[in-house]
């Protein structure tokens, strides 16, 4: 199967548009760096910043806007990372400081925007700030993590659960008090309402701004700030059969989503507003996230954009789903801009969740053409431009503790992280040349750039292609979006800037669907499965899990 690609010249573009400098984030695509998976330089079976730096121009060529690199700083790597000793260093195993200064400036040299993680909701229990907390219930930074007393009887002070399962609280014989931690035991829950743990988080975030990064992603912010009644949290009433864990038998009021985050969120801009146009997106996540989404990007004092979970973890995609998430951004003054993807680090690939058996490779290319089409910022996650299904890993390889506890009713994370397919005939796929820190999953050796790259069919070619077109068309990049009329298993949509004005036509079912758009339309792109006629117009029926962009 084939598709077709048609870029309109972009020098022809009228200079109302271009996207200001100052806003150079608004309608970016930005790639998502895992760096234990994406390249090891040392041979010791995991990946690090030489290794990112070294396949940089692999990420140039997809023509993204801008790179997010998960964590790399100091950490004992209990959550892989984002257990974090030490906000401003580099851990020994990603390389040091001089090589993230070396990265800087090659992404930089590439036309490539940086932004990197900030985790404010908790550190590493090795972090010396806890350390020092923990030493007594007077020394100077006491209260700059969550204590308190047991109740009468020694149980926790109120019912939270930790999203890895078991109760929220640990309790630390040096004070004899409890410690909140929504994560793992070992990730101490920072109290971010102490006006000196704010100073000390913004702190680290100017340290990485004066070297040079664009901006950062918010890691689970909506946990930032706690109850401090410590109220305890009501029964969600899910249906056992949904639940992996305690923490999906509460509603979360009390220990995250607190009212005052955005208090903090407002001096989170305002360090970033005396830096050369930086920008922030927030990681809210939830069942029901949108209007903490749309709180912490309110306005002009707040962050630029917020991370959308609702394809993270989707079954399936389906017409309506993509319509409800969409109709939740208006688009109206003083709304924040939304980022978009279907797959991370924490989420099992969008394309083994959603492809029939037989139809991974169709798709992977509606995935991207929907992704790229949809109002607010794309993220690609790395293996993503591949079509690169989820691994498969077994138990005893198993290190996600998320996967551990819940096996196995959860897939986990770890078949997400697997390292990323460089070369089919290494042993490793050429990403490292010692056993990896996760095993290589061998069905995606025919899945490596190496191989994409000889075939000009390929999903990676595909990729390049319309993330070049998109950059055409103004209308895809930073235009108001219109839900159409349409049957039930069709998306249309129409963007528009100006008088540039695009249709985006997707089938999300496996029967052949009747569906045209009004007037007359020319397709710009397409996935390759007859949705295009001979003189460049959609045809009136659309073939399974097929779309097209068109000019009107």
């Amino acid at each position: 199967m084939t598709s077709d690609v048609l870029a309109p010249d972009a020098d022809s573009l009228p200079d109302e548009t271009r996207t200001p400098d100052a806003e150079w984030w608004r309608g970016a695509v930005f790639y998502h760096i895992y760096p234990r998976s994406f390249q090891d330089s040392t041979g010791n079976g995991v990946g690090d910043l030489p290794g990112i730096i070294a396949r940089l121009d692999h990420v140039a060529s997809l023509g993204v806007d801008g790179i997010w690199i998960s964590p790399f700083f100091t950490s004992p790597m209990k959550d892989y990372g984002y257990d974090v000793a030490d906000y401003c260093d580099v851990d020994p195993i990603f390389g040091t400081l001089e090589d993230f200064d070396r990265l800087v400036t090659k992404a930089h040299d590439l036309g490539l925007r940086l932004i990197i993680d900030q985790v404010y909701s908790h550190t590493s229990d090795e972090h010396p700030w806890f350390a020092e907390s923990r030493s007594s219930r007077t020394n100077a930074k006491a209260d700059w993590y969550v204590w308190a007393d047991a109740k009468p009887e020694g149980s926790p002070p109120s019912n939270w659960q930790s999203v890895f399962g078991g109760p929220a609280w640990e309790w630390d014989a040096r004070r004899q008090q409890y410690y909140l931690h929504n994560f793992l035991k070992e990730q101490p829950q920072l109290n971010v309402h102490n006006r000196d743990v704010q100073d000390a988080l913004l702190a680290a975030a100017r340290f990485w701004l004066d070297r040079g990064v664009d901006g950062f992603r918010l890691d689970a912010i909506n946990f930032a700030m706690h109850n401090r009644a410590l109220t305890d949290n009501p029964p969600s009433e899910t249906p056992m059969a949904l639940v992996t864990r305690p923490f999906d038998m509460q509603h979360k009021v009390h220990n995250q989503s607190q009212p005052e985050i955005t208090d903090f969120l407002e001096r989170v801009r305002d360090v970033l507003d005396t830096y050369d146009a930086p920008f922030t997106v927030a990681e809210v996540g939830g069942p029901n996230p949108i209007d903490e989404m749309k709180a912490f990007t309110e306005g002009e004092t707040r962050l630029n954009s917020a991370y959308s979970f609702d394809f993270l973890y989707a079954e399936d995609l389906t017409a309506d789903r993509v319509k409800a998430s969409l109709g939740q951004w208006s688009g109206a003054p003083g709304e924040g801009w939304p980022s978009w993807a279907f797959s991370n680090h924490d989420s099992p690939r969008a394309v083994s969740r959603w492809a029939v058996p037989g139809d991974e490779k169709a798709m992977s290319r509606l995935m991207l053409l929907l992704l790229l089409s949809l109002r607010g910022n794309a993220f690609i996650y790395q293996g993503e431009e591949l079509g690169l299904p989820q691994a498969e890993v077994p138990f005893e390889r198993l290190l996600d503790p998320e996967a551990i506890a819940n096996w196995p009713r959860t897939l986990g994370r770890d078949g997400a992280r697997t390292p990323m397919p460089w070369v089919r005939d290494n042993g490793q796929l050429g990403f490292s040349s010692e056993d990896t820190w996760l095993p290589v999953d061998p069905r995606h050796a025919p899945f490596s750039v190496a191989e994409q790259e000889a075939d000009p069919a390929a999903p990676l070619h595909f990729a390049r292609k319309i993330v070049a077109l998109r950059k055409t068309l103004p209308a895809l990049v930073r235009g108001d979006l219109t839900l159409l009329e349409t049957s039930p298993n069709v998306l249309a949509f129409e963007r528009r800037l100006g008088e540039a004005r695009n249709i985006c036509v997707y089938n999300l079912s496996n029967e052949d669907t009747a569906y045209q758009p009004g007037g007359s339309s020319t397709v710009l792109a397409d996935t390759g499965r007859g949705v295009v006629n001979g003189d460049g117009s959609p045809p009136r029926i659309l073939t399974p899990w097929s779309g097209y962009w068109a000019r009107q």
